[in-house]
């Protein structure tokens, strides 16, 4: 199987399904871009398997993937990331955990409290970052930059859940914290009113703009990693944090009837700068 078009494979699926990110990626390196597309697909991969509807057996296909990892790899996604797993020394553990979570999604639709849902994100969250450091690089020692950039993996998925919140319900899962949730008089079942009839609720309003305050402080929280990185490496995930923190703003209770994201408009207006600072970093390595 040719390498090349193995990396090439999953620079697609990361373009097609993760524009934000892929946009990021863009600022990167070109020695460095393969192995995030890599990373991206594999867990796009599982995450299919789990939100396809229907779809018998998810359990023993998550099983199965995971076996694979572990044989000579049998197709593109699996070729370029024994390749990326290999050239960077990832942590085999860090896959477990990550597919432990993709195992979670199948019986488990809801969670009392940020403690609970942080035995998920561990795995679909923190994990990824903590993938992505030996890929970026850093200047200071790896495991000072690793709890960063684990915290901004959490900062993330955040915002992915406050996001999706609609289309998680219908999927018949709720990621919000039942507790932060019930602390304004919020329930699943409101929260499935709102979507059915496309109608805001004050009580949901406020539970959402209490839930994106906690994101933001994950992100002041996760952003002195950016510092920590490889020079070069520092424009991408800049861009990313901003694009991703400026989700945040858009958040309300439309979230549950529709999809908002960032404008062009505005992603090129961060991404452009970001640009500039990678091709500077570039030139002054």
């Amino acid at each position: 199987m040719n390498l090349n078009q193995a990396f090439a494979t999953c620079r697609r699926i990361n373009a097609r399904y993760g524009k934000t990110f892929f946009l990021a990626t863009t600022l990167l390196r070109p020695d460095q871009r393969p192995a995030v597309h890599a990373l991206y697909a594999f867990a796009r991969w599982a995450d299919e398997i789990v939100d396809e509807a229907g779809r018998e057996h998810r359990g023993e296909e998550l099983d199965r993937l995971e076996r694979l990892l572990d044989k000579e790899p049998s197709n593109a996604v699996l070729h370029a990331l024994a390749d990326t797993t290999r050239r960077y020394e990832l942590d085999r553990e860090l896959f477990t955990d990550f597919l432990a979570s993709m195992r979670m999604d199948l019986h488990v639709t809801s969670y009392a409290s940020f403690t609970e849902l942080g035995r998920y994100v561990r795995g679909s969250a923190e994990v990824i970052g903590l993938q992505m450091v030996p890929v970026l690089g850093t200047v200071a020692p790896r495991a000072e930059a690793e709890p960063y950039a684990a915290k901004l993996g959490v900062a993330f998925q955040l915002t992915n859940f406050l996001r999706d919140v609609g289309e998680d319900l219908d999927r018949g899962r709720v990621y919000l914290p039942a507790d932060e949730l019930a602390a304004f008089g919020v329930d699943r079942d409101l929260l499935g009113w709102c979507r059915r009839n496309r109608r805001p609720d004050t009580r949901v309003k406020r539970a959402l703009a209490h839930l994106v305050a906690h994101a933001h402080g994950v992100y002041r929280e996760a952003e002195p990693g950016i510092a920590m990185l490889a020079p070069a490496s520092r424009p991408c995930v800049r861009t990313a944090f901003t694009l991703y923190r400026d989700i945040l703003e858009l958040v309300d209770c439309s979230v549950l009837w529709r999809r908002v994201a960032v404008p062009n408009a505005r992603r090129l207006a961060v991404a452009v700068p970001g640009a500039g600072r990678a091709l500077l970093a570039k030139v002054t390595r």
